[in-house]
């Protein structure tokens, strides 16, 4: 069945779309007086990273990531990211300011970049421990860099009316035909997310600081504090930024071709020892330096655009839910925060991304090959660096298309599959497309225009965003119990860290055998 069948097919039923799920993980650095990342505990203020769900940290103590409930609608995605951004900014040490940017603030070496800490309990450890494992394998520079994540489902009654569809008389389990749908979407994800990155990449430029430790590269000067690339689109998900290289020269890949090729892939770089690992040690003076030598500490590990994730956890380990309970939603990964909006992302981005996700889903997704996989990762690293470059070629099923015009012809199906979903979709769709005619509309082109007509460099130019960002925060009126719902989970959360910490039984030695054991 075509795609165009399908839209035609699905129409009846587009209003099962508009209670498909949405939530937004955004992370952003904590930033000293002096542009540098702010060496102080996480705020108080904030409750409890470990147990709070809205406000916790990522890899650093200074590195923040607010995270949205799911929640139906673009708009009240967008309200709810912003109220917890609101809190956040109006709870930030007066010294301190939120950086509005994916690549870093000033960095002062890997030492000023305090590894994130959740308190005493074995959890607490275990999520320490494993920061410092990447910190000792990768560098903490690399941590340091900030994005966004797009998490997306689909509703249980657009579910029924596409196996409806698809394939009304199989016996498949309902949840099985789910995950293997979801899986498609993946690796359609993969096959085209360039385009992503393309359509909002906003880190085109760096700070020399961020390249210290990096010997050989081939960013120009830009001024004498930054470093960028005349065509780039986004260095956070180029060579510089988030990859599997360690893993890949390994030979060890997620395999997305089924669910339970994920997680064989993932099961196995996380059983297999490495040599390099093996270097570091576990223990060095009786503190863990890892959780493990494995290639994988543990899946969350392994870096990619896209992620398919399981609905609840609660106890049992991600590979597992996933396992048993199927594929819940999708992680999109591959995402700038944009510092020319106050939150890092806006309506009409989320609305466009809810539409390519629905492309994705609805476009036929074959299997990938290792032939084509090779061509997703240069396709990738090609658009990260140069994707406004005029003519440049990418390469899709051993066939050389310009950029252009394969992007306008994705476009024109995410335009198609925006039919099914509101207007407002479909006037995003079509406001954002016009980036792909015109490279000077991209976010990562605004950002290098205006910083050489204001001769500034990356810092420079990022921090006005920051302190603007803080004073317009700081500026707007709360209303009486705008954030009672905050302030409520800050408490809980402290609470549940006092319970999780007096309710360990096990000493951490074998806390971690447990975990482990039962991640098989």
């Amino acid at each position: 069945m075509s795609l165009q069948d399908k839209i035609n097919s699905l129409y009846p039923f587009k209003d099962s779309l508009s209670r498909n799920l949405i939530g937004i993980e955004k992370e952003g650095l904590r930033v000293a007086k002096d542009g540098t990342i702010a060496q102080t505990p996480h705020p108080e203020s904030f409750g409890s990273a470990l147990t709070h769900p809205e406000i916790t940290t990522d890899f650093s103590e200074a590195l923040v990531e607010i995270v949205t409930k799911p929640t139906q609608g673009s708009h009240n995605v967008i309200d709810e990211l912003a109220k917890i951004h609101h809190y956040v900014q109006h709870h930030l040490p007066n010294s301190e300011r939120f950086w509005p940017a994916s690549m870093p603030c000033i960095l002062r070496g890997k030492t000023n970049i305090p590894i994130a800490y959740y308190g005493e309990s074995n959890l607490g450890k275990m999520k320490t421990v494993y920061r410092r494992g990447l910190s000792n394998r990768y560098g903490s520079v690399m941590q340091a860099i900030a994005g966004i994540h797009f998490n997306y489902s689909f509703s249980k009654d657009f579910w029924n009316a596409y196996r409806e569809l698809i394939a009304p008389l199989s016996k498949v389990d309902s949840q099985k035909f789910i995950s293997h749908h979801y899986m498609g979407l993946t690796r359609n994800v993969l096959r085209f997310g360039w385009l992503i990155t393309y359509l909002f990449g906003a880190s085109a430029t760096v700070c020399k600081s961020f390249m210290q430790d990096y010997h050989e590269h081939n960013l120009e000067e830009f001024d004498d504090n930054t470093l960028y690339l005349p065509y780039a689109t986004s260095l956070r998900m180029g060579d510089i930024g988030y990859q599997n290289s360690q893993e890949d020269k390994k030979g060890v890949k997620a395999n997305y071709n089924s669910l339970r090729h994920y997680i064989y892939s993932l099961r196995a770089a996380m059983q297999t020892s490495c040599d390099d690992c093996e270097t570091i040690g576990v223990k060095k003076d009786g503190e863990y330096q890892q959780l493990n030598t494995n290639i994988l500490q543990i899946a969350n590990e392994y870096y990619s655009s896209v992620r398919p994730k399981p609905s609840i956890n609660g106890s049992d380990r991600p590979l597992n839910a996933l396992l048993n309970e199927g594929v819940g939603y999708v992680e999109l990964r591959s995402l700038d925060v944009n510092p020319l909006m106050k939150e890092g992302i806006d309506e009409e981005q989320v609305q466009f991304l809810e539409a390519f996700m629905l492309f994705c889903l609805l476009e036929d997704s074959p299997a990938v090959s290792t032939s084509e996989l090779n061509e997703i990762d240069v396709n990738a690293n090609l658009v990260a660096h140069r994707g406004r470059e005029p003519e440049l070629s990418l390469s899709h099923n051993g066939e050389d298309l310009t950029l252009l015009n394969w992007g306008q012809s994705i476009l024109d199906k995410v335009n198609d599959c925006s039919v099914l979903m509101s207007d407002d979709h479909q006037k995003s769709v079509k406001n954002i497309s016009k980036r792909i005619f015109d490279p000077d509309l991209t976010p990562s082109a605004q950002m290098l225009n205006q910083m050489k007509d204001e001769e500034k460099g990356f810092f420079e130019y990022t921090d006005q965003f920051s302190r603007k960002n803080k004073e317009l925060f700081n500026e707007m009126s709360i209303s009486d119990g705008y954030f009672e719902d905050l302030d409520y989970q800050k408490t809980l959360s402290v609470k549940r860290q006092i319970e999780i910490e007096s309710s360990d039984t096990l000493s951490f030695d074998d806390f971690l055998v447990d975990y482990f054991s039962s991640d098989t």
